[in-house]
């Protein structure tokens, strides 16, 4: 494992398009773990009645979250096919969250109208130093900024290492493997944006996807369906599920993953 070039990663961004695999993405995709949610509300950085703003929601993981612990959360996020998963889903498992199209570079919110920006699983796709002060803008003094992951971790012989060498010999311009889900880079972007109190920690957790489940995670994924021709996809599936049958045949099976996450505050 090494830690990812998030600069390289940003140009392969410019060819990925999360929308095309809108509905992949909301099925299959497992969202931020419960234990998160607790390790945050227990730090005492969720409270009850803030105004939270989810940039780069995707469909709404991190936004859900916040609103089943009452916060009032304003999700943004430029694909509109996620947006309208994101909606759905909140219907199924009744909460309540504002969507509305938008960069994470720019929001159109106003100024000083939040007390919490999240960024979940996205960060690495923005201008990141326009993100930060865009964030900085949002939120009113004493605010914080939580910017998380939730990663597969590519364990030597795992299931996770063997899907990453078949994502490559797919698509080699993928910039996403061997990463360690750890993101140093991003303690630079707040410090150089004027954050204060900058904190960081993480803690890995096994996530239980059937075999139909990776297949559609992996599908979702930027390096496969949000960045390949539809009959390249289906040649990689079918290999996927082949890798799965021959060398995985457990079903459901334990996928490694690490939570981890940066917060800080405005002054």
């Amino acid at each position: 494992m090494s830690e990812i070039d998030p600069e390289a990663l940003r140009r392969f961004g410019d060819h990925v398009d999360f929308g095309k695999t809108a509905d992949d993405y909301a099925t299959h995709r497992a969202g931020f773990p419960p234990e998160f949610f607790e390790a945050m509300e227990a730090r005492g950085y969720l409270l009850k009645d803030q105004n939270a703003v989810d940039i780069g929601t995707g469909t709404g993981t991190i936004a859900r979250g916040l609103a089943r612990r009452g916060l009032r959360v304003t999700a943004v996020d430029p694909a509109k096919d996620l947006l309208a998963e994101a909606a759905r889903l909140d219907l199924e498992t009744g909460v309540k969250v504002t969507y509305r199209p938008g960069a994470a570079e720019e929001t159109g919110l106003q100024d000083l109208s939040a007390d919490l920006v999240t960024a979940g699983q996205c960060w690495h796709w923005f201008d990141r130093p326009r993100a930060a002060q865009e964030a900085m803008r949002l939120l009113v003094p004493g605010g914080r900024i939580l910017i998380a992951h939730f990663d597969w971790v590519p364990l030597t012989g795992s299931l996770v290492a063997a899907t990453e060498a078949l994502i490559l010999r797919h698509n080699p311009e993928w910039a996403g493997a061997r990463g360690s889900g750890l993101y140093p880079a991003w303690l630079g972007d707040l410090s150089d944006a004027g954050f204060d109190c900058i904190e960081t920690a993480s803690f890995d957790v096994l996530q239980s996807y059937s075999h139909i489940a990776w297949r559609g995670r992996i599908r979702a994924s930027a390096g496969i369906a949000a960045s390949l021709p539809a009959d390249a996809v289906a040649e990689f599936d079918a290999e996927l599920a082949a890798l799965l049958e021959c060398y995985f045949p457990d079903d459901p099976t334990e996928v490694p993953h690490r939570v981890w996450w940066v917060t800080a505050l405005k002054a």
